[in-house]
């Protein structure tokens, strides 16, 4: 049976309840942005007593298939003022899957200058002093957990920036092999947890052995066995990504013009064979050691995206190193190093903070005369300040809006408080119609469209694709798969229904799960943030990329604003 599980952090108490009845089919995103609806006031405040973070399972997780044990962590949003879910790989969800839970609620906050780590097992929920946890980054807190709780152990962690309720920190998930260097990070959660008083939280793994749930034991090995099959025959999950990771991409993007350069005042970056996918796997191959090319951060996953990045010497510097990090740490910085991208990388892992937030806040920094671009010693040193808590580095930590009003900046490419990813809208204009119309603010993992078949700087149809991305998306999330198995809910979307229905003993189609997961849980998103005070006026892009041409394709963004309010109407 699934259960919920609550954990009081004024008074310590943890409480077990079965999930209830309508919850049974929602999961990931769809879960935690239902509790959040029913339970938090929309106008609380982010990092007060009254917001709740969740960690929810996907509907699939725990299943013992390929690339379905991604993590949602929601919560509302100190960085954008609204609803929020971050997921991310690793095995904190396998883990809570595997003790029955569908979700764990954080709540309260606890005593001042007090600091948590809960701890869950088969037989144990407790929460534990982390005094000695105090100030240490994501490495040495998840090192001091696992000598104690073991390597196998789920890890979910803040770092300093955490707990200085920074809004650009995220929550780090450890992977299959330990390390703790899987991000939940848009959205500034990571402060949420902070704000709780929790450190870190600890899953340990079931003694028990794992029976599948399946309402329909034939057609989930059916459905199971075609979904394996599938992965192993699409080019994009068989050959692209287990070779070139999420940077495979980088060299289409930049050939297009919408690679973010030197804080999104350009579309290509003239160093992009240093830094594409084809220098990082010619990199990792040649020094060997400890690196690796393919990876997976979940157990039994058959894409392996992820890589381990290593330097001269084969140790390694960074992993995973990935496209988003690479275009806003490297092009959007004007670093052209793969090296030196990497350790940027790094102390970003360490410090617990969202590398695209942090890296548009740098790119707005340099823009505004702090350094140079290219500049990676000075980028460096502001990452430490971040870390030292200097006030520079507090403006940083806070993100890029705060940065660009500190600073006076007229280019700062953020919706709704929150940093554009590595798309430049006014290229990709799919992705503007994200960005200004996703509950989730600027978040390129809500409905990412630079893939699709598509004109992508016509404005016409912009809005049918974002409405079909978003919705398609919001699925995947729910069910706990990761992002990257897009190409083949595509190409057999009832193969998708066939596995929801197996496990749950529904007959759905995939149509009715567009709108009975994909629609109903953004309209719920959209309420939260309506009752948040959001407006029509809070969906829209930076005034510069109506102004500025984007080289060399000199496109504007110019999807009408009327069309951007009429995205989400009953009528469409």
């Amino acid at each position: 049976m699934q259960e919920i599980l609550r954990v009081n952090m004024n008074t310590g108490g943890v409480i077990r309840q079965p999930l209830p009845e309508e919850y049974k089919l929602l999961g990931g995103r769809g879960l935690s942005s239902r509790i959040l609806l029913d339970e938090v006031p929309p106008a609380c405040d982010p990092l007060g007593e009254e917001n709740k973070l969740i960690f929810a399972v996907g509907l699939m997780g725990g299943a013992n298939i390929s690339s379905a044990d991604r993590i949602s962590i929601g919560g509302k949003s100190p960085l954008t003022g609204g609803i929020k879910e971050t997921n991310g790989g690793g095995v904190t969800a396998l883990r809570l899957a595997r003790l029955g839970l569908r979700a764990v609620i954080i709540e309260g906050k606890a005593p001042a200058d007090k600091l948590f780590y809960l701890v869950l097992g088969e037989d144990k929920a407790e929460l534990h002093s982390a005094d000695e946890l105090k100030g240490l980054g994501v490495f040495d807190t998840a090192n001091a957990l696992q000598a104690k709780w073991g390597k196998k152990a789920g890890l979910a962690i803040i770092g300093p920036a955490g707990e200085r309720e920074y809004c650009s920190a995220g929550i780090a998930n450890a992977d299959k092999d330990g390390s703790p260097t899987r991000y939940c990070g848009r959205g500034g959660l990571g402060a949420v947890m902070g704000s709780k008083g929790l450190k870190a939280l600890v899953v340990l793994p079931a003694d028990k052995p794992f029976k599948q749930d399946a309402a329909d034991e034939t057609l989930w090995k059916e459905s199971v066995r075609d979904y394996h099959q599938l992965l192993n025959t699409l080019p994009p999950t068989s050959k692209v990504m287990p070779i070139y990771g999420t940077n495979s991409g980088m060299d289409f993007i930049n050939q297009v013009g919408g690679l973010p350069t030197r804080n999104f005042s350009q579309g290509q970056f003239e160093e992009v064979e240093k830094i594409n996918g084809e220098k990082l796997l010619q990199v990792i191959t040649e020094r060997g050691g400890e690196g690796t090319p393919t990876h997976n951060c979940m157990p039994g996953c058959t894409v392996r995206c992820s890589n381990r990045y290593p330097d001269a010497n084969g140790k390694i510097i960074c992993e995973p190193l990935e496209y988003e990090s690479i275009a806003l740490l490297g092009a959007n910085l004007g670093i052209g190093d793969l090296d030196q991208i990497a350790e940027l990388n790094y102390i970003c892992n360490d410090l617990g903070v969202d590398t695209i937030e942090i890296g548009a806040a740098l790119g707005v920094a340099a823009d505004a005369g702090l350094f140079e671009f290219g500049d990676f010693e000075q980028a460096r040193a502001y990452l430490l300040e971040i870390k030292e808590g200097t006030v520079t580095g507090r403006m940083l930590g806070q993100g890029t809006a705060v940065t660009g009003k500190v600073l006076g900046a007229k280019r700062v490419p953020v919706v709704k408080g929150q940093a554009m990813a590595g798309y430049d809208p006014r290229y990709f204009k799919g992705n503007g119609v994200l960005y200004a119309t996703s509950p989730m603010g600027a978040d390129h993992t809500c409905g990412n469209t630079f893939l699709d078949k598509i004109e992508h700087t016509d404005p016409d149809g912009k809005i049918e694709a974002s409405r079909r991305a978003q919705k398609l998306f919001t699925v995947i999330d729910t069910l706990g798969f990761c992002l990257f198995v897009n190409a083949a809910v595509k190409t057999s979307p009832d193969l998708f229904a066939k596995l929801f229905n197996a496990r749950y003993g529904t007959s759905y189609t995939f149509d009715d799960l567009l709108q009975i997961i994909g629609e109903e849980v953004i309209a719920g998103e959209l309420e939260f943030n309506r009752r948040a005070g959001f407006q029509p006026k809070d969906d829209r892009l930076p005034e510069f990329m109506r102004s500025e041409p984007l080289s060399p394709s000199n496109s504007v963004w110019d999807v009408p604003d009327e069309a951007i309010d009429l995205i989400w109407s009953k009528k469409n």
